[in-house]
């Protein structure tokens, strides 16, 4: 069954340069703050960082305190069976409902029963809801 919850990422961007991430990681991490997933890309000279944590109001001020000016956005947060045509199904099913997928970043280990999926969307409640309802294949 998929399991379909609202959350908070944090956005960081920051000159892209060696050792970004590993900064921004270095400064969650003295906080005891778990990092569930993270996605990054360059956009010209900057770096931008996803991250989905286990207390985004704290790492959030962690960030600013090392003068990272992360903002929050709204995700979707997905956990499914790590089986071959769950993201097939899950993305059809947001395509048949009209929802637009923004950003999507996922990850299991190849082993691993679950999943997890991180995404935005046009309608991030709608889609919960959508998920939420959806009969995934056996």
């Amino acid at each position: 069954m998929l399991k379909a919850t609202l959350g908070k990422e944090i956005v960081v961007r920051r000159t892209n340069e060696i050792g970004a991430l590993a900064d921004i990681a270095k400064t969650v991490a003295e906080k005891g703050i778990g990092i569930l997933a993270v996605s990054g890309w360059v956009e010209g000279s900057e770096g931008v960082f996803r991250l989905l944590v286990d207390d985004a109001l704290r790492a959030g001020d962690a960030l600013r305190a090392k003068h990272y000016a992360p903002r929050e956005s709204s995700v979707v947060i997905v956990e499914l069976p790590h089986k071959p045509g769950l993201l097939k199904m899950m993305t059809e099913k947001l395509r048949d409902a009209r929802i637009d997928l923004h950003h999507l970043y996922a990850s299991a280990p190849s082993r691993a029963a679950e999943c997890l999926v991180v995404f935005s969307s046009s309608d991030n409640q709608r889609a919960m809801v959508e998920l939420n309802h959806a009969d995934p294949p056996r």
